[in-house]
C-alpha cells in the first residue's frame, strides 16, 4: 500500500476505564463484571488512532495533564504511531477520564465522565503552517480555535471532516467549513424523525456547504450522497461484546478510505466494517483492525481473533499491572 496523505486531527483526549456487565444494576443493587479495561479515548482521539493503526499517516492536537493518566494518553498515541508534536502537556494539572459501564442486555452503554484540571485547547496552540501540511483535517467541535484551523484548511485547499455525534443548533453555523459530514444516527434523528427519506435529508445538509454527508444509523450500516451520487452500505452482523467507540473507529475508517482516495461508498463499506470488528472487543481501542484484517472481514468473513485477544489482554493488564518503570519514575518525581 502506498504512503497515506497526511491526516490530523483536534480534540479532547481522555482514559476510559470500561466495565462490561450483563445489565445496568438497579439503584442499591451490584452486577458482576465480565470484563475491563483501561485505555484510550475521546471522539477525535480514537479516530485518529484508527486511521494510524490502519496504515495513514497522522497527528493529533490537543491537552493532556502531567498525571497518570495523561502520561498513558501520550503513550497511546505514540504505541500507534501518531505525531503528538503539537499538542499540549499541562503541567501539575490531570486529564480528564470516563467510567464506563457497557451492558449487553441492551449493547448500550452509560458514561460518567470527570473533567480533568487541564486547561483547554485555544487559537493560540496551532500551528498554520503544520495544519496547512495536512490533507485532512478531523474535528468533532466547532469552537473558536476548531473554526480557525478549518479556515486555514479551506484556504489551503484541503479536506475538513467533522463528526456530528449528536445534535447541536451551533453546528449549523459551521457547516460551511465543511467538507465532509458523517452524523450519527442520533443526530438523524433529533434533525429529520418523520421527515423525507435518507436522500432527501442528505441533499438537505449537502445544499449548507459540505460536499459529502454520511449517516451512520449502527447495525443497519450508513448511508451518504456525495458527487457520485446517494448511496446505502449496510452494515455487518457480528457478535458484540462492547459498542463503546464504534461510532469513533467508522470515522477513523473513513479518514484513512479518504485518504487513499476511494469513493465515498467504497469508503462507507470499508468504515462499516472496521466498526464491526471493533465491537467484537472492549473499548475504543482493543477492537481496533489493521487494513489487512478488514479486507479479509469484507473478502470472506474472516476475523483474526488471536490478533483481537492479544490487544484486549494487553489493554486488560494496563490497569491491572502497572509496568515497573512507571513506578519508578513515579517514585523519582513523586508525581501520580
Amino acid at each position: 500500500m502506498s504512503a497515506s496523505p497526511r491526516i490530523i486531527g483536534i480534540g479532547n483526549p481522555c482514559v476510559d476505564y470500561i466495565s462490561v456487565v450483563d445489565k445496568l444494576p438497579r439503584p442499591n443493587q451490584g452486577a458482576g463484571i465480565r470484563d475491563f479495561s483501561r485505555q484510550g479515548g475521546g471522539v477525535v482521539p480514537t479516530a485518529i488512532v484508527t486511521a494510524a493503526r490502519l496504515g495513514a499517516e497522522c497527528g493529533f492536537i490537543g491537552v493532556t495533564g502531567s498525571c497518570t493518566n495523561g502520561r498513558f494518553i501520550r503513550e497511546d498515541f505514540t504505541r500507534h504511531g501518531v505525531d503528538i508534536s503539537h499538542s499540549v502537556t499541562d503541567e501539575g494539572k490531570y486529564s480528564d477520564f470516563a467510567l464506563i459501564l457497557s451492558d449487553l442486555e441492551t449493547n448500550g452503554r452509560s458514561i460518567v465522565y470527570r473533567g480533568g484540571s487541564i486547561r483547554r485547547l485555544t487559537a493560540a496552540d496551532l500551528d498554520k503552517e503544520y495544519l496547512a501540511a495536512a490533507d485532512f483535517l478531523h474535528l468533532a467541535g466547532h469552537g473558536e480555535h476548531e473554526r480557525l484551523a478549518a479556515r486555514w484548511m479551506k484556504e489551503a485547499g484541503k479536506t475538513v471532516v467533522y463528526d456530528a455525534s449528536g445534535y447541536d443548533p451551533a453546528q449549523e453555523t459551521f457547516l460551511s467549513y465543511i467538507d465532509v459530514f458523517i452524523a450519527s444516527e442520533f443526530y438523524y434523528g433529533a434533525c429529520f424523525q418523520g421527515l423525507g427519506t435518507y436522500e432527501d435529508n442528505c441533499r438537505a445538509v449537502l445544499a449548507k456547504g459540505p460536499k459529502t454527508v454520511v449517516f451512520t444509523l449502527g447495525e443497519k450500516g450508513s448511508v451518504g450522497l456525495s458527487d457520485q451520487g446517494f448511496f446505502h452500505a449496510p452494515g455487518y452482523q457480528v457478535e458484540v461484546a462492547d459498542t463503546v467507540g464504534a461510532g469513533d473507529v467508522y470515522h477513523g475508517a473513513f479518514l484513512f478510505g479518504l485518504a487513499q482516495g476511494w469513493e465515498a461508498e467504497r469508503t462507507a463499506r470499508f468504515a462499516n466494517a472496521a466498526a464491526a470488528l471493533k465491537i467484537g472487543a472492549i473499548g475504543g481501542r482493543a477492537g481496533i483492525p489493521t487494513c489487512e484484517t478488514v479486507l479479509a472481514f469484507m473478502r470472506d468473513g474472516t476475523v483474526n481473533l488471536e490478533e483481537r485477544r492479544e490487544r484486549v489482554e494487553f489493554y486488560r493488564n494496563l490497569w491491572m499491572f502497572e509496568k515497573p518503570e512507571t513506578r519508578d519514575r513515579r517514585a523519582e518525581t513523586g508525581k501520580t
